[in-house]
């Protein structure tokens, strides 16, 4: 009978497994050694089993982001104008970029993203762009955004009675309503980092609508802000004086990009670095930035986990010809940046937070070309640098005065001398640049008088009437790199930048051309092309570019400081910090 179930079984394909009590029966039957040999497959079968299921389930799992956590930032400083149109300093930069969104963002990688904006078009002319907002956008306050409130928020930027930081990247531009959830934007020339202004944060119009411009400064809405970034306040700590002291932030659900990871952002405010590095160590903060690099080193030993960026800054030595006529002589420009070890300074002042360089355009813009050949053809390789420096001058006709000290050139029946000041800021890092620089052009018989000057004094007795034989100083060159106002021949007086008081016909019409394209290849070939033309002229020593330094929590993920230009911008992505997680299994991501 037993053999007729069983095959009646077969031909069902349906098969039983023996019960445990026959199980049982059959391994008492087993010798004792066949029992050993049993129990060894059987756990070897297990462990096996166990094993395989644990490797497939950990092929299977992967760790993703999750909502939860908060993170404490430190900043110097105290914020005053939490306002895109208004916001001067760190703090007020650092705020709202937490608490503003444009129409465009700026992703880590320095590309522009939408981000108020649903899409974009840009005319073939390069003269119109025209910007549809996405459909489901609000302010902190849950009010609809639409093209109302950035119409007004240009209105605001190029009204003169307002002074907004922002009205020049406006100026000229003709803003139109087109419809709610549209508007146009007019350029009278082309402009190829023109959406670089649409980051701008846009304000609540049904917030500043009655507010008169006048007391634009002085509105609560400046420290108490409502906007439509990733970040809404909830409350504000203030001192008896009424200064914030402390900000707490939640993430906003309705954020455009979508609801940040990361539930909460405490920022507290100090009065300075020394009062932020103290907060770090006593845990009250988890995050600080722009410290003092010669402060890194102690804060690493101690545990730090630093995060760097370049930033896209040059500081130079820039020669005023007009005011020292030394300068114009070509060798003495040359052998001034021969001469000088750049290595050391960064070493020295930026405790190698830095990178040497040798142009107006910051690391990573173009692949350099040799820009020393000039030297490299006039003396020998196995020279030290000020050597090579001595050699270019006295290769000129220069002759060096043993009794004063100096080099000397009879130029015109005049006797003219390697003697110069040197101006800067009573900034620490700038102050120790100009005497290494000093003593470094001294070893090559020159002589230099470095002179200190407040920031303010610096920029409105100093830099502005021109009144300096060379400046130390530096220039934020910006992601757009429009090096219009820094060496176009129409920017050697006030309020233009060009501190070099530059002029080359060739540069201009580099830097008017690469204004309009748009086409990333030839603005490369521009950017190559102006280069190569600064370095033949010399007009300026170019010293280094710094790194921007950011301490951090070691428990967020996903930071990404890619290409940033201001500190405040190390925020760009905060929507994807997170520092919780969950396991998932691939295919439920």
């Amino acid at each position: 009978m037993k053999e007729e179930s069983d095959r009646k079984s077969l031909q069902s394909g349906v098969f039983s497994i023996p019960k445990c009590q026959e199980l049982e029966a059959l391994v008492h039957s087993f010798s004792p050694a066949e029992k050993v040999l049993f129990w060894m497959f059987a756990a070897l079968l297990v462990g096996s089993t166990a094993t395989l299921m644990f490797q497939v389930n950990k092929f299977l799992i992967t760790e993703v982001p999750a909502y939860g956590g908060s993170i404490s930032e430190g900043i110097v400083g105290s914020p005053r104008f939490i306002n895109p149109l208004l916001a001067i300093s760190d703090a007020d930069r650092d705020m709202a970029s937490l608490l503003y969104s444009g129409l465009m963002k700026i992703d880590p990688t320095g590309g522009i993203i939408p981000d108020l904006a649903k899409s974009y078009n840009i005319s073939e002319d390069g003269l119109v762009y025209s910007f549809t907002l996405r459909d489901d956008i609000v302010f902190h306050d849950g009010t609809p955004i639409s093209a109302d409130d950035v119409l007004f928020t240009i209105q605001m930027a190029q009204d003169p009675t307002l002074k907004s930081v922002k009205r020049a990247s406006w100026d000229g531009i003709t803003a139109e309503k087109i419809s709610e959830r549209e508007i146009n934007f007019y350029l009278k020339q082309p402009y190829a980092p023109f959406l670089q202004n649409t980051t701008l944060g846009i304000l609540p119009r049904h917030i500043w609508k009655d507010i008169e411009l006048d007391q634009f400064p002085f509105s609560t809405f400046n420290t108490e802000p409502i906007g439509s970034g990733p970040y809404k306040l909830e409350s504000v700590d203030k001192s008896t004086s009424g200064v914030p002291k402390q900000y707490k932030l939640s993430s906003f659900n309705e954020y455009a990009l979508g609801k940040p990871y990361i539930s909460n952002v405490e920022v507290i405010f100090y009065q300075n670095e020394d009062d932020l590095i103290n907060g770090y160590r006593n845990s009250k903060i988890g995050n600080i930035n722009s410290i003092a690099p010669d402060k890194v080193g102690r804060l690493k030993e101690e545990g730090a986990y630093v995060v760097l960026s370049s930033l896209p800054r040059i500081f130079a030595v820039f020669f005023n010809q007009n005011q020292a006529p030394v300068f114009v002589n070509k060798e003495v420009r040359i052998a001034l940046n021969i001469g000088l070890d750049k290595t050391s300074i960064v070493r020295e002042i930026l405790s190698g937070y830095g990178t040497v360089i040798d142009s107006p355009l910051p690391p990573g813009v173009i692949v350099r070309k040799n820009t020393q050949s000039v030297v490299e053809n006039t003396s020998s390789t196995t020279l030290t640098k000020t050597e090579k420096a001595i050699a270019i001058l006295e290769d000129a006709g220069w002759e060096y005065n043993e009794a004063e000290q100096i080099y000397e050139k009879i130029r015109k029946k005049e006797t003219q001398r390697l003697e110069f000041s040197l101006a800067t800021s009573n900034v620490p890092e700038l102050k120790a640049a100009a005497e290494i620089v000093a003593k470094e052009w001294e070893k090559m018989g020159a002589r230099v008088t470095v002179k200190i000057f407040e920031t303010g004094d610096l920029n409105q007795n100093v830099i502005r009437p021109r009144k300096y034989d060379a400046l130390l100083f530096g220039e934020i060159v910006g992601r757009e790199l429009d090096l219009f106002a820094f060496w176009h021949s129409s920017q050697r007086n006030d309020p233009g930048l060009n501190i070099a008081l530059y002029a080359n016909i060739t540069v201009d019409d580099l830097l008017e051309n690469v204004r309009v394209s748009s086409d990333k290849k030839a603005r490369v070939a521009t950017y190559e092309a102006f280069e190569e033309e600064i370095m033949a002229d010399v007009p300026a020593v170019f010293l280094y570019s710094p790194d921007f330094i950011y301490i951090v929590s070691p428990t967020i993920q996903g930071i990404e400081l890619e290409s940033i230009t201001v500190a405040a911008e190390r925020f760009l992505n905060i929507h994807k910090w997170y520092i919780e997680t969950d396991k998932v299994w691939h295919f439920f991501e």
